[in-house]
């Protein structure tokens, strides 16, 4: 699998979205989208740029070319989405788990 398909896959998990979510929202077909992600098809510049914008990503980041920094920032912004869905004492351990290790470093 290449870097973008595996990328555009996790972004969309972590958008919380499915394949035929995304399908309807870039109006295209259930399975493009499945053969985008598996890597059997080719993604044009233009639905990068939709992609990126519909997951809140930046295209360098998809296609695994930005700097280390800016990729740090995305994979924060990726696992913030993640936490909104956790039930709030579950929100709570991870908060207080993130604090002890800020006092362990």
């Amino acid at each position: 699998m290449n870097i973008t398909a595996d990328r555009l896959r996790s972004a969309r998990e972590h958008a919380g979205l499915s394949q035929g979510q995304v399908a309807k929202m870039l109006d295209m077909h259930r399975p493009t989208i499945s053969e985008i992600e598996a890597g059997r098809r080719k993604v044009s510049t233009e639905e990068l740029t939709e992609f990126a914008k519909l997951y809140d990503v930046s295209v360098a980041w998809l296609t695994g070319t930005e700097a280390t920094e800016q990729n740090l920032n995305d994979k924060v912004l990726l696992a913030a989405r993640d936490l909104t869905k956790l039930k709030k004492d579950d929100l709570e351990k991870v908060l207080k788990l993130l604090e002890s290790m800020r006092g362990s470093s």
